[in-house]
């Protein structure tokens, strides 16, 4: 229960904080940041959608109520229902099949039409237009108060909309105006409802100029990041790409997509529209992210008219993704070769310095039979050649290194673009047998990136050894007794190891190499500190040591 009760605070403990970065990043209008945020939240929407889960599990709570009436359960179930409707269809259908069986048991006219028309409302939604159209035609609207009405002519613009989201037929647009019309009449005029449906009007009659003025007026009205809000933000999206602001346009879908993430509003647009934009822009990265998300909101809602209208904006944001794929490979190709130039080079300027290298110790046996009144500079000539010397056996060390990496980096280049033109073939067959659930499953999983890594932890584990074989028990020997590494059956390096060979290999960076553990820094220096508090040795000498290791090996080659 303590457990539960701590991650529920540390959840509303970084909704606060989201919603207060938010809210500052709308103040200063900048719209690259507020891009960043919408892709940070994206990144850790789970977040809210467990804040949604356990507000929905608090309100189930209440169902276990001993001995509480017929009433008092519709309520409940009411309540549930509305938090289902656009989060998961399956569960508000549910609830609202449950509320037509209460209302019969009770024999109350008002609370059936009211849940049948719920009801309809939510097969509407999930693609069961026969179902939902049989439901309303057995309402009689003058049987019905006011507000059920309004339920009821609602239920029936939203079953044409998602008919002609589904048909592709434009001519159902007629249907949804005319029950719109209709909703307008009964709706109180002060109310939230019958102004963003008032602006639904405008935009349908080309009154852009009405709409914006009428969105303007609720976006003062309405608290930020609420539902509501992400209507609003929503239609001036819409009115601004309309008018030709492209700026304006991507700041208020942003922040519509902000909120409906924030709420958890698995049913929503503004991601669809934010993708295409950023297509159009040729930020295939972001498109490509935008529409994962919703693809991921339809499939965890199971609303199938977005689902439908998502098949259209897969396909044409996968196919510029997979132009930018080809434009990498060619990139690839083109830095493999300039490497095999460079090393090429890197070989020559070798040669090269090693030639100089006898040239000089040449010079310095010329130099022994000078006067007794150069000794002074043959001294410094002769400190000057063991220097040399040591950095000829650090070159020849670095060769090595060098020649042995370069040769594997081939190997696994080459390996690694077989291995992504068939992971290419994988996903284009699935895309091609519109197979996207299975396509969906892959793109999530981490099993590929990660048998790569470890694949490449073990050549790095082999190459690293091959060239300082007696490293781990070098290694070993500057540690005292009983804090020394054993290694696994099978291992030939672990994480502590592989961070020294790195530091071996002269990469000291910690950023650099928590890259290529993938780790984070603080790990790194964590790992650092606990290796030298094992030294047997100082442990401030104890790094300096790690370096030397192979060193006395390679002088007497």
């Amino acid at each position: 229960m303590k457990t539960d009760f701590r991650i529920s605070l540390l959840q509303y403990i970084f909704i606060f904080i989201f919603s207060t970065v938010g809210i500052s990043l709308y103040a200063t209008d900048d719209l690259q940041s507020m891009s960043d945020y919408l892709d940070h939240i994206i990144d850790n929407k789970e977040l809210f959608t467990k804040q949604k889960e356990q507000d929905i599990t608090n309100l189930k709570k209440l169902l276990e109520k001993k001995n509480a009436s017929l009433e008092y359960e519709y309520e409940i179930n009411l309540k549930l229902y509305n938090e289902y409707k656009k989060f998961k269809l399956d569960s508000a259908i549910h609830y609202a099949e449950r509320n037509v069986q209460i209302a019969n048991t009770l024999n109350k006219t008002n609370l059936r039409y009211l849940s049948e028309i719920n009801l309809a409302t939510s097969y509407s939604y999930a693609g069961r237009f026969r179902e939902s159209e049989e439901i309303l035609k057995k309402i009689h609207p003058s049987k019905l108060s006011k507000d059920i009405l309004c339920e009821y002519y609602n239920a029936y613009c939203r079953f044409f909309e998602h008919y002609e989201a589904i048909s592709n037929q434009p001519k159902y647009s007629q249907q949804t105006r005319l029950y719109k019309d209709s909703l307008l009449l009964v709706l109180d005029p002060s109310s939230f409802d019958y102004k963003i449906n008032m602006v639904s009007k405008y935009i349908s009659q080309k009154q852009n100029d009405k709409a914006e003025e009428l969105l303007f007026d609720l976006l003062d009205t309405e608290d930020i990041d609420t539902p509501n809000y992400a209507i609003v933000t929503h239609y001036l999206g819409y009115i601004f790409g309309w008018k030709g602001e492209p700026e304006l346009e991507k700041k208020y879908y942003i922040m519509s997509a902000i909120a409906d993430v924030k709420n958890s509003i698995k049913e929503n647009s503004s991601f669809l529209r934010l993708a295409l934009i950023y297509n159009d822009n040729g930020d295939i990265a972001k498109a490509f992210k935008y529409t994962q998300s919703a693809i991921e909101d339809a499939m965890f809602s199971q609303v199938q008219f977005r689902t439908a209208q998502m098949v259209r904006f897969y396909s044409i944001i996968n196919a510029s993704y997979q132009a930018k794929e080809a434009k990498t490979n060619a990139a690839l190709k083109t830095y493999l070769i300039l490497i095999s130039v460079l090393s090429l080079f890197l070989i020559l300027l070798v040669v090269y310095i090693y030639k100089q290298m006898k040239k000089l110790s040449r010079i310095k046996k010329e130099l022994s039979n000078v006067n007794e009144k150069l000794t002074e500079l043959n001294r410094e000539l002769n400190e000057t050649n063991d220097l040399l010397h040591s950095k000829n056996a650090q070159l020849r060390e670095s060769n090595d290194v060098k020649e042995q990496y370069i040769g594997q980096f081939f190997n696994l280049c080459s390996t690694y673009i077989d291995k992504m033109e068939d992971y290419r073939k994988t996903l284009y067959k699935l895309g091609i047998n519109r197979q996207y659930e299975e396509l969906i499953k892959i793109l999530k999983s981490t099993t590929v990136v990660d048998n790569e890594l470890d694949e490449l932890y073990t050549h790095f584990d082999s190459i690293f050894l091959s060239l300082y074989p007696t490293f781990v028990t070098d290694f070993n020997s500057l540690l005292a007794e009983n804090e020394q590494i054993v290694l696994k059956s099978g291992d030939l390096l672990n994480k502590e190891l592989r961070i020294y060979a790195l530091l071996r290999l002269g990469i000291t960076d910690n950023v650099k190499i928590a890259g290529f553990l993938r780790c984070s820094m603080s790990t790194i220096y964590n790992y650092r500190t606990k290796m030298r508090n094992k030294a047997a040795i100082d442990r401030d000498e104890f790094e300096d040591m790690v370096m030397k290791i192979g060193i006395a090996g390679r002088k007497e080659e």
